[in-house]
């Protein structure tokens, strides 16, 4: 049997940044070249970034990245490495967008990838299954391949295929089986979610047994908007095995010789196969030799604790949306809070305590140990810590205005939303807001005042899921023998949003333990009232959060972004109109 040494390049590219991107893969298959690699596919959409959203219907960003698609290939084989298949995912078009008035049935933008090898394009695939779920939107942009491209590459039929492609029976993994495959390489911009982790290994198992092929999976890392991605690539063998497995949230490259079945007698270039779909085959006429010396191993990286892979997600998708997007630093407001020691913890270990900029707001009614709590953070974990008292600037207010009751609470907030937000205009700082998930979703903040900033990193992440990302922080530093970034009496102390005397979240908000169960089936599940009851809930509670979390969609429709970790995150998974009457009725 053949052997191929694979290379899986698990990176992290920039939406719409064509030459940094190509530069990103010319760097790699260098990398994969100096590993003895033999075929190296990059993620999809490679080129262009992923998603782009209506990126896609400017005529011009397509036309640039199918011109950078040749530059790339004339560029590896300038470069030496003209041998070296290289498999590369990037925006395609064969028609006009299918939003113009020029429109064509079946031809427009389509979700490529190219075979680059000795400066030319050998090889293209078009993406046939189009999810239109969750955050995915591309029945909107691309039209479905019908055909699936086999390449012969060193004695070996090796299908291409992308992301959804994996997820959906049929289609291009069955004609894989009929066209006698031996290696499927599916690239992937797969968003990360909590324990999808777990899901896709059994899903990658089931698609090679569906093809009768080896699969060499490859997912890329790396923040944008709200989405992050966490690699997780791994080549599974026909038969289930799992081979090999790269880490989460770094890019790295995943080198492994894998034995593939020899391709038999050559068919036709092109044949119509079942499932409505066509075959093509290609060849690539030489390849790198066999490197010398030992088989290459890229290891089993098992995947990490779910606080330790949250945690990540977080770090990794707050990093990138501050460095992609060039911002120097960042500032948030300190309560002394849990959410906002958390936030501010993420903060740090994603851009160092250097850009960090944390603000003390006190009022009269903070009380000692909140500003105590505060200033221990900025000393645990370095960051500038400042204070800049609200007080005097709310009193102004209720000296020529006449206030009362929750008004005076959200003017506390809103005052120190504007000092959050001229400290970002002075000095140039992204602000981060620091509302928790929960929250979010019963309306608990101020418009204008706490909800105020460019970026939430823990936007997605329940109340109760905060104290353990919290104290699991803690421990992984106790553990490496470092400073817990965390205060313990943040962790400890009952949840107050400190804005009137004796204060307590638990005044107007059930225990979180009871209310993050009703959100969960509510918002992540679907669940209707009866769900819910049936579930186990008090009816009474039901139907007061539900309420809570029907009038807050105005709120929500006003939120920064912040970087999804479940399975249905506030914004781009969980579109709800703000103008509707209809309501879960007790």
């Amino acid at each position: 049997m053949p052997t191929l040494r694979l290379a899986l390049s698990q990176v992290n590219p920039t939406v719409g940044d064509l030459a940094g991107n190509a530069e990103l893969v010319r760097a790699w298959s260098h990398k994969a070249a100096d590993a003895g690699a033999q075929l190296v596919a990059f993620p999809e959409m490679m080129l262009t970034g992923y998603p782009v959203e209506d990126l896609v219907f400017r005529r011009s960003f397509v036309a640039a990245s199918k011109a950078a698609l040749e530059r790339l290939a004339a560029d590896l084989a300038a470069d030496g490495l003209g041998d070296l298949p290289v498999a590369v995912g990037y925006l395609d078009a064969d028609g006009p967008p299918q939003v113009s008035g020029d429109a064509q049935p079946g031809r427009g933008a389509r979700n490529a990838v190219a075979l680059l090898h000795r400066g030319g394009i050998v090889a293209t695939y078009f993406k046939h299954h189009l999810p239109n779920y969750g955050v995915f939107d591309e029945d909107r942009y691309f039209v479905p391949g019908d055909t699936l491209t086999v390449v012969r590459v060193g004695g070996v039929d090796v299908a291409l295929t992308i992301c959804e492609d994996l997820w959906q029976a049929g289609g291009p993994f069955a004609v894989a089986r009929q066209a006698g495959v031996g290696l499927v390489v599916n690239i992937n911009g797969s968003p990360y979610e909590l324990n999808k982790d777990d899901i896709r290994l059994p899903l990658v198992r089931r698609r090679a047994a569906e093809a009768g092929a080896t699969i060499a999976y490859v997912n890329m890392t790396g923040g944008q908007d709200e989405l992050v991605f966490e690699g997780d690539s791994m080549i599974v063998a026909a038969d289930g095995t799992l081979l090999t497995r790269a880490p989460q949230f770094v890019e790295h490259l995943l080198v492994h010789d894998v034995e593939l079945p020899e391709a038999g007698e050559r068919g036709a270039d092109t044949a119509e196969l079942a499932d409505g779909m066509r075959l093509v085959r290609r060849e690539v006429s030489a390849i790198p030799p066999a490197p010398p010396g030992p088989a290459a191993a890229g290891g089993v990286l098992e995947p990490v604790a779910d606080e330790a892979e949250v945690w990540h997600a977080l770090v990794l998708g707050l990093r990138d949306y501050v460095n992609k997007n060039r911002f120097p630093s960042v500032v948030l407001g300190l309560s002394g809070g849990i959410d906002s020691a958390v936030a501010a913890a993420l903060a740090v270990d994603a851009l160092g305590p250097q850009r960090v900029v944390g603000v003390s707001l006190p009022s009269q009614h903070s009380s000692e140990h909140s500003r105590a709590d505060a200033e221990d953070l900025g000393k645990r974990t370095g960051l500038d810590y400042r204070v800049e008292p609200i007080q005097p600037m709310v009193d102004t207010f209720l000296a020529n205005m006449s206030l009362s009751g929750v008004t005076v609470e959200n003017l506390q907030a809103r005052v120190r939303g504007v000092i959050l937000m001229a400290l970002s205009n002075q000095e140039g700082h992204l602000v981060l807001t620091t509302g928790n998930k929960s929250e979010l979703a019963v309306g608990y903040s101020t418009l204008y005042g706490d909800s105020v900033g460019g970026f939430n990193p823990v936007k997605d992440v329940w109340k109760t899921l905060i104290w353990r990302l919290a104290k699991w922080r803690n421990a992984d530093a106790a553990s490496r023998g470092e400073t817990p970034p965390i205060p313990e009496s943040s962790i400890g102390k009952p949840p107050s949003a400190e804005l009137s005397p004796g204060q307590l979240d638990s005044d107007t908000l059930p225990e979180y333990e009871v209310l993050d169960p009703i959100l969960i089936g509510y918002v992540d599940g679907d669940l209707g009232r009866d769900g819910l009851v049936k579930a186990g809930h008090d009816p009474a509670l039901v139907d007061r959060v539900l309420r809570l979390v029907d009038l807050a969609e105005y709120k929500r429709r006003q939120s920064a972004p912040g970087t999804k970790i479940s399975m249905k995150a506030f914004g781009r998974d969980r579109r709800l109109p703000i103008t509707n009457r209809w309501r879960e009725h007790g």
